[in-house]
């Protein structure tokens, strides 16, 4: 035996590696060397050398019984191929670091039909994506081809780099995206309309990083035949991503300590007024401990459908439907007061609790991507679950990219990880303890006395994160052996140092330069911005690839075209149609 990998504080989580030749599933009985105590344990992943963690009969056994079952069937490459696609958002900002007035550069090509290159609540808001794509370099690398081509289009202007924007003047100072003259286009901007006059501009602004992701068609194939449930293929696999959902929920706090980003915020973000925050310096606000303010409840949340008793039930893709369906369908008191069309120009779509799905605001979305004028949950209803979508990252300052291979390398682990443990229905309950962990880690997560809430036992966020991260180890060792690399261990023990020393996470290495440098949150922010820029700019974009985006803007202008010059009813009917009663039904 060649000793533990890892074992907490707490004597808890051990993992040893053995070089003999023990099967997957068998029990062993380990005398500890520092206490003499016995323990059974159980084989959970081997590759030559044998992981052995976790005791039977734990809250992680149907986590060891998904992975040995995959790897006695012989079926381990099923966990590759997953596709990963980044939603990375960004401000535009001028050389004071204010946010633009300009419109949306015309060399980036139309905001409403470019695939890459859009926009999120504000004009000034870019929105840069990519494909669905095998393999993190890959999806990296697409990424920063975007960065490359867009950076030299900006004129003088920078992106932001951190999730929290600075420099705010009031509401006027932020404008809502413009999407053309069709139905469509004018769909999403009188949406965005309506987003300000419900909640203000400033909430709109805050900008992240979204990672979606999906398994492979051949993983779910073999997972449902495994399964023994009397499902359909599609029930079956949106069964699983809601389970999975589930458990992104639970452990959610998770990624708000590890990439949590935004202890501070620039003081014109909150006009001054600070609630139960502290002063940093005279133009920053912050909390000592906190991980993402951005998460936080200063953010953007769906605190008034909370208060009316809509909240999203994630028990299965139907009773996700029937909740948003209710929600969208229901009008509500005070948005009624606001008025829909005032004095001939729409305030917001309708006066309903939410104008449409994408309003409700979530941690993580279950996806099915929308034909041309179908609504999310008609989607949902007809197609099932595609991919999932993880909302809660902050923008990484040290980063160029706003992420890093570390990072994703991580979540796609961890995605798994979600997808093969244990994943009950979430009660009244547990759903409390999960909203308490997350704002207590967003506000709180570096406090050593924190205490997060699991059933109804208080455990240390320390503790709970090892444990996690210990029986991570089996799924990371799968994957770099699929991969022929190291990364995503080497991922995974970047995760455990952090775990171990607060104060290497991103979140208080951003305090930590903030004093060394004797800056506040808008310096350091302006500084790394420029950074980023010179950095990316030093690398210019080859020629075919900017011949390939070039052609994607000029398709996106005449597809634009062409959708205002196929309207052929009046906004009002189109909302009408839009907007009538149906029950989105399987097909």
């Amino acid at each position: 035996m060649a000793g533990p990998f890892s074992r907490d504080r707490q004597g808890q989580g051990p993992v040893f590696i053995f070089k003999t030749g023990l099967l997957s599933g068998q029990h062993l009985k380990i005398k500890c060397v520092q206490c003499s105590s016995t323990d059974e344990f159980r084989i959970l992943w081997y590759t030559g050398s044998h992981k052995v963690t976790g005791m039977p009969g734990s809250m992680y056994e149907q986590l060891h019984n998904n992975l040995s079952r995959i790897i006695r069937d012989r079926h381990l490459h099923l966990l590759s191929g997953s596709k990963i696609g980044l939603e990375k958002e960004s401000l535009r900002v001028d050389r004071d670091g204010k946010i633009s007035q300009q419109a949306h550069p015309h060399a980036l090509g139309s905001a409403l039909t470019n695939p890459y290159i859009t926009t999120d609540y504000s004009e000034a808001l870019l929105e840069l994506i990519t494909p669905p794509m095998q393999g993190i370099p890959s999806t990296l690398e697409f990424l920063k081809k975007i960065h490359q081509f867009v950076y030299p289009r900006l004129g003088n202007e920078s992106l932001w780099g951190t999730s929290m924007p600075c420099a705010v003047v009031g509401d006027e100072s932020i404008p809502i995206a413009d999407y053309g003259e069709s139905n469509l286009g004018m769909m999403k901007t009188v949406y965005r309309r309506g987003l300000g006059y419900r909640y203000g501009k400033m909430m709109q602004v805050i900008a992240g990083i979204h990672f979606n992701y999906s398994m492979q068609d051949g993983f779910w194939s073999y997972y449902h035949d495994v399964s023994g449930r009397a499902l359909s293929l599609q029930d079956f696999v949106s069964d699983r991503y809601f389970a999975l959902t589930r458990n992104l929920q639970r452990y959610g706090w998770l990624i708000y300590y590890l990439f949590g980003a935004s202890p501070a915020v620039c003081k014109s973000f909150l006009s001054g007024q600070p609630g139960s925050l502290k002063q940093f310096d005279s133009i920053t606000y912050y909390l000592p401990y906190a991980t993402t303010l951005r998460m936080g409840d200063i953010g953007y949340n769906n605190k008034k459908e909370s208060e009316i008793g809509i909240k999203a039930c994630y028990d299965s893709v139907d009773s996700y439907i029937k909740c948003l369906a209710r929600a969208i369908e229901t009008p509500f008191p005070e948005y009624e007061r606001l008025g829909v069309k005032v004095d001939g120009e729409y305030r917001q779509l309708n006066a309903n609790i939410l104008q449409i799905e994408n309003e409700y605001y979530s941690t993580v979305r279950p996806k099915q991507p929308c034909a041309a004028d179908e609504k999310p949950i008609h989607a949902l209803g007809q197609r099932g679950v595609q991919y999932i979508e993880l909302r809660s990252l902050d923008l990484d300052l040290f980063e160029p990219l706003g992420t890093s291979s570390t990072q994703l390398h991580f979540l796609e682990a961890f995605m798994v990880f979600c997808l093969l443990q244990h994943s009950p229905l979430i009660n009244t309950e547990e759903r409390q303890a999960i909203d308490n962990n997350e704002i207590n880690t967003a506000h709180h997560g570096r406090d050593p006395a924190l205490r997060l809430t699991r059933g109804r036992k208080k455990i240390s966020l320390q503790a709970w994160g090892r444990e996690i991260l210990c029986e991570m180890q089996g799924i990371c060792e799968a994957l770099d052996e699929l991969s022929h690399c190291d990364s995503y261990r080497d991922a995974l023990r970047h995760q455990v140092e952090l775990i171990e020393d607060p104060a290497l996470t991103p979140s208080a290495k951003v305090l930590h330069e903030m004093r060394t440098h004797k800056e506040g949150f808008f310096e350091i922010s302006s500084r790394y911005s420029e950074m980023h820029r010179n950095q990316l700019c030093k690398h210019p974009l080859g020629d075919q690839d900017t011949e390939h985006f070039n052609n994607v803007v000029l398709q996106s202008v005449e597809k634009q075209r062409k959708i205002e010059a196929s309207d052929t009813v009046s906004f009002d009917e189109f909302l009408e149609n839009y907007f009538r009663p149906s029950s989105p039904k399987k097909p």
